[in-house]
This record gives structure tokens, sequence and C-alpha cells, in this order.
């Protein structure tokens, strides 16, 4: 029997309800979150947790990797951007960096062993179409040449339409891309000055149309609501637009104005900013407007048409969640490839130096480039395998998390389970003796109930680090 959340149904979302939830929270694309990460991880665990998957493999297999890597290059800054980046025009600089990432993986192999089975790829930035088209063949047959990609593997790339062309387009598809995302954020052209990102819709559609023609299994679409000088109307148009293309996903964040955080940032005007109805009403029209045009809301501002993979996985109960964000992959490790990325192996995180420079120091020694991460605790395993089936599932079945990890639910979190009451009370979760039941209604809340569970956030409340859930 399918979950009952999984199924489409009409929420109505009130300005209160929407106002007395919009609060500052982790997206949880992992657990504990990136920010708990620590420096006494370094490359001797980070070596560790990789001899131990490979020991694992010789004994009992192990499950396939997943691989990330990290571009960081742009050649124009855009003023709303947290991501690690380095703006530059010198396309000269990803010749050093590609060597930096053969030696990243040659370090791997001599862990693991080369032909290492691999079923989802994601080049990610930064802009991965900085690399020229011989760059990214060299980069694709490097990941080739060390791991074996599965024929059915998902190999995705994010594509700044500024840098790409229909010849492009057809480039990445004869490399093996098979799913690419398209970097929109917005259609206004008064938001797209205002933060320094100028792509006319006709741009994106010509490219989007040649997309269509390709064999990519999925097309997709990034967006942003609470950019400066966006209003509830014009977001709105540009809404109809991309609905017009027809996106096979459509990923919509909310804009995290962090400005202490992030320098890009300080040349946006604060006055410039929507004020908080204006945020509440384009989220509001986002939801009833993609919803009215056939897509499915998979969770965490994310959606999807129906017959996508990623709807079939929500409704099959088979949705998981990794560091680019829902996936239909089975939870499996993570390698994280260059600068700033961050990996997944075993009950370990790690994150890799964020500085070009510390990035090519560490590897000129031979020695992987992880400066921080994180060695899971058995707390720390049983809350993530609770968040994840939130935020994944929608429910928790006590029995299946009692039996995997030798806990007792409604003891171990027995303060937990009475806050979410609270939540119980607003329609957003459904408690019973045996599981928790996010609601239809509470599926566009996930992150507020996931945070009732999050140990270190309640522990030390400070969460001015986090984008809020609205």
């Amino acid at each position: 029997m399918l979950n009952p959340v999984l199924a489409q149904e009409p929420v109505v979302l009130t300005d209160e309800m929407l106002r007395r939830l919009d609060t500052p929270g982790p997206r949880y694309t992992s657990y504990p979150t990136a920010d708990r990460f620590v420096e006494a991880f370094g490359p001797a665990q980070y070596r560790q947790a990789l001899r131990q998957r490979a020991e694992g493999a010789v004994v009992g297999g192990a499950p396939p990797l997943s691989i990330y890597v990290h571009v960081p290059f742009c050649e124009q800054l855009c003023y709303y951007c947290a991501c690690n980046k380095v703006i530059t025009k010198h396309h000269e600089r990803a010749r050093s960096y590609l060597d930096d990432l053969r030696r990243e993986v040659e370090l791997h192999v001599a862990e693991l062993g080369s032909g290492q089975p691999v079923s989802q790829v994601h080049l990610g930035g930064g802009s991965p179409t900085f690399l020229s088209d011989a760059e990214l063949a060299e980069l694709m047959e490097l990941l080739r040449g060390a791991f074996r990609i599965a024929p059915a593997a998902e190999v995705g790339i994010e594509v700044d339409p500024r840098t790409a062309s229909r010849e492009r387009l057809r480039h990445l598809a004869a490399l093996g891309f098979n799913r690419i995302s398209f970097g929109v954020q917005d259609f206004d052209p008064d938001v797209q000055r205002a933060v320094h990102r100028v792509q006319p819709f006709e741009m994106v559609r010509e490219l989007m149309d040649e997309a269509r023609t390709l064999p990519f299994a999925s097309v997709n679409a990034d967006l942003i609501y609470g950019l400066p000088r966006q209003t509830p109307e014009s977001f709105a148009r540009t809404l109809v637009q991309v609905a017009q293309l027809r996106p096979d996903r459509i990923a919509l964040y909310a804009y995290a104005h962090l400005p202490q955080r992030f320098k890009p940032q300080r040349r946006i005007a604060t006055a410039d900013l929507p004020p908080p109805e204006a945020r509440i009403r384009m989220l509001q029209g986002a939801i009833a407007g993609f919803l009215a045009h056939g897509y499915v809301y998979i969770g965490m501002d994310h959606f999807a048409l129906p017959d996508d993979a990623l709807a079939v996985a929500k409704r099959q109960g088979r949705l998981h969640r990794n560091f680019q964000g829902y996936s239909t992959q089975p939870d499996c490790d993570l390698l994280g490839l260059g600068v700033s990325a961050i990996g997944r192996v075993g009950a370990t995180y790690s994150q890799n130096a964020k500085t070009l420079q510390e990035y090519h120091d560490a590897l000129a020694q031979r020695e992987f480039p992880v400066v921080r991460g994180l060695a899971l605790t058995r707390d720390d395993l049983v809350r993530r395998a609770v968040i994840m089936a939130l935020m994944c599932q929608g429910r928790v079945e006590f029995e299946s998390i009692e039996l995997a990890h030798l806990v007792h639910m409604r003891e171990t979190f027995a303060p937990e389970l009475a806050r979410l009451r609270e939540l119980q009370d607003l329609g957003l979760v459904q408690l019973t003796d045996e599981a928790i039941q996010v609601t239809a209604l509470g599926w566009y809340f996930v992150r507020a109930v996931a945070m009732v569970f999050d140990r270190h956030l309640q522990a030390d409340q400070v969460r001015e680090r986090f984008s809020r859930i609205i």
C-alpha cells in the first residue's frame, strides 16, 4: 500500500501558517549537516574510510558509487550566489585544475582499486560548462577510465545557458550526459540585471528546444524566488514562461540573503529585496501554478512531471536524498572530487579544501585534499535514518527504525515526539503508536518536521547560517 502522503492532494497554505513556519533551517542533504564537520577529520581518517569500504567490497560486496565533480570556474559573478566559485575569464586555468582532478582520482583508485561500479555522476559548480568541449571530454574519459560507470547510470551536468549552444548540447549528449539542468533563476530583465545574470527567455527556449531533440532522459530548470526587484506579479510571468518550456523537473529555491557570509551578496541592496509577504505570495503562486500545469510536488521545493523518474520514485516510496538533493538512487557512497566537494563514505562525511591553492598543494604532496569531515556516532546514524525517512518517504515506521538500530522509538525520542504534537495540532503530521505520518499539508513544511529530530540544531538554536524554510 502506497504512503498516502505520496498522493497528489490539494492543500490550502494560509498566510498565517506560512509566516509561523518561515524559520531558518537545514535542507538536510545530509545529517548531521555540513556545518557540524570538524577539522579533526582529515586525510588519514578519509583514507581509513576508503580502506574500510574496499575491505567490505572484498568480503561481501559494496554498493555502487556516486561521483560529484565540482568545477568552480565562472566567467561572471552572479550576486546571489553562495557556491564555492572562482570568477575568471582566463580559461587556461582549467588546465591545471584538470591535472589536479586526475591526481585526486588516482589517489582514490589506489585505495579502492580500479573499475569500481558507479551508478551516478554529477558535474556541478560554479559552471561546469566553463570547460571547453575538449576539456569536458578529457574529464569524462578520466572518470570512465578509472571507474566502471554503469550503462544505466544517471550522468548529469549543470548548464549555464550563457556558456552553451546547440552544438555544445549535442557534444554533452555524445559524452554520455543524460540529465542536464539549466540555471534559469528568473526571466524578468530587471531582476536579471539586479543579480548580474542576463539571459533572455529566447536564449533558454532555443537551448531547451534543442535539448528535446537529443537523448537526454531529463531536461530540468532551476528557479529562485526572493531575489532583488522580484514581485509576485513579475515572478508569475516567469512561472508562465517556465511552464511553456515544460522542463521535466523544476527546482524552486528560496533565496537566502546572508551577506555577512557571502561577499557577492553585499552587492545586493537590501531595499531591493521583496518583503516576507511578497515571498509568501511567490511561493503560493508557484505551487498552485506548477500543480495546475500537471507537475507533481516532490518535496523541498522540487517539482517533476508525472512520468519523470523522480515522480515515479515518489509514488513508489523509493525517493532518496544526497548532497545534490532528491534522487532515485539508493543510498550509496559518494566521492566528492574537486575544490570544496563534499563526500560520504560509510559512516563518514568529508569536505575538500575550499581554495584552489590549498587543494593543489595537498595533491602535489600526493595527499587527499580533505580538510574537515565527521565520523558519525550511533546517535547520528539513527537520527539520520529518521530524518531521511521523513524527507523522502514522509513516514517513519517505528518498527523498521527499532530493528535496524536497536532502539525504542517512544523512549529514545520521547522529547521529540512531544514536540511533534504541536505540529500535529497544525495539521502537519499524524502520530500513532506505530508511526509518524507527514500529511499532504506537512509535505510542504517537511524541513520543519525533520528539524525536530536534529539534536545539534535543538542544542544550540543558532539557525541564522541556514536558509529560511519559505
